[in-house]
């Protein structure tokens, strides 16, 4: 929550359908796998968090939820923020793609013609859609119109 809290508004947290877990509680639903949350994603997800996930460290409830997900073979999709990457960071992630887990950079396509910020956004947010098995609603490569 650190991260969100520093870099976004989260006046959002109040939505009535959204609930807020202190990442500290390890007694809330995301952190048992008899949960049966079908999917997570990790948007951003830092280093650090990529790296006590590789190493099956889950000393917070955001990786102990997506270590459940690793170990529920449930679809777990980590989105990482930092550029460029360490050796560390490349084997950290090769190991979560062999357990599971989607890395899904936030590298937008140009292939569209993006003409504002929000066409290269919605580019990522339309991928992590879709790899949740959700239609995004948006045109897809090859459509012509």
């Amino acid at each position: 929550m650190s991260v969100m809290r520093f870099e976004y508004r989260i006046d959002w947290l109040k939505e009535s359908r959204l609930h807020y877990y202190d990442n500290s509680d390890f007694f809330s639903p995301p952190a048992s796998g008899s949960a049966r949350f079908d999917a997570m994603v990790i948007l951003p997800c830092t280093m650090g968090t990529i790296g006590r996930l590789s190493a099956g460290v889950s000393n917070d409830l955001l990786v102990r939820a997506a270590d459940v997900m690793l170990k529920e073979r449930r679809t777990l999709i980590l989105v990482p923020r930092e550029t460029p990457w360490s050796t560390i960071h490349l084997q950290n992630m090769t190991t979560l793609s062999q357990c599971g887990a989607v890395i899904c950079p936030a590298s937008p396509s140009f292939y569209n013609d993006p003409e504002h910020i929000d066409d290269l956004c919605r580019s990522v947010t339309d991928r992590i859609v879709s790899l949740l098995g959700l239609d995004p609603g948006t045109p897809e490569w090859g459509d012509t119109g």
